[in-house]
């Protein structure tokens, strides 16, 4: 039953031509076919034009781009496999045209130094390396000091000595950068609650709700006796 359903004409896609631009559908690569058959060149002409009106509807899309005819018909000579004999209004596009690839951007793959300070870290370093020693550089120095220190507890819960940041800096630094002698940074517990927005209000406000809730209670208890 199955053999005789096979042979009966059916005609399946996965049996077809692959089609070149799937978006318009075998029904344009059937006219372009007929199109290609067409003897005279100014009818031929014409009806290459009615098939780029046609995509155009099918994808009414394309009109949001500047140049969408001259795309329509670049994607016209694609269907047509670039066998297309017509008076086109732009010049035809080329094999090689199309199937270029753009141009590789190079990207910097330099290794991380430290992985839980990250790139931007570094980037910094070189800033403040180029910087003349003085009261901004020292600054500078010092807020990048705490940064760091937020960034390392991020993925270290334990606290971090001051003298740990520094060592880092220079070693980040190839040596560029030299601590100052005397540099503090502020409390962990003001660094914490900035590593973690919110944290430090919420507490703040949860725990005055309970003050004013509990304040609230004993003075209704104490009307109450009264």
């Amino acid at each position: 039953m199955y053999e005789n359903a096979n042979n009966a004409g059916l005609d399946y896609n996965t049996e077809r031509e692959k089609l070149l631009v799937p978006e318009f559908g075998r029904n344009i690569l059937k006219m372009v076919e007929q199109l290609r058959g067409i003897e005279d060149r100014a009818k031929r002409t014409e009806q290459a034009a009615a098939i780029v009106k046609v995509m155009e509807i099918l994808n009414p899309q394309v009109r949001q781009q500047e140049d969408y005819v001259h795309r329509l018909w670049d994607q016209l000579y694609i269907i047509s496999g670039f066998d297309l004999d017509v008076d086109s209004p732009f010049p035809p596009p080329t094999v090689a045209e199309i199937q270029s690839h753009p141009v590789a951007i190079p990207l910097r793959k330099r290794p991380l130094k430290a992985a839980h300070y990250g790139r931007n870290i570094e980037s910094i370093i070189d800033l403040i390396a180029g910087e003349p020693d003085g009261e901004v550089k020292t600054a500078m120095i010092r807020s990048l000091a705490i940064y760091m220190r937020q960034q390392y507890l991020i993925w270290n819960k334990d606290s971090v000595a001051d003298e740990t940041i520094f060592k880092d800096i220079e070693v980040l630094s190839e040596g560029r950068i030299k601590v100052p002698e005397g540099i503090s940074l502020s409390k962990i517990s003001g660094d914490a609650n900035f590593a973690r927005p919110g944290f430090g209000q919420a507490q703040q406000g949860n725990g005055s709700k309970r003050n004013r809730n509990g304040k609230n209670w004993k003075n209704k208890k104490k009307q109450n006796n009264g």
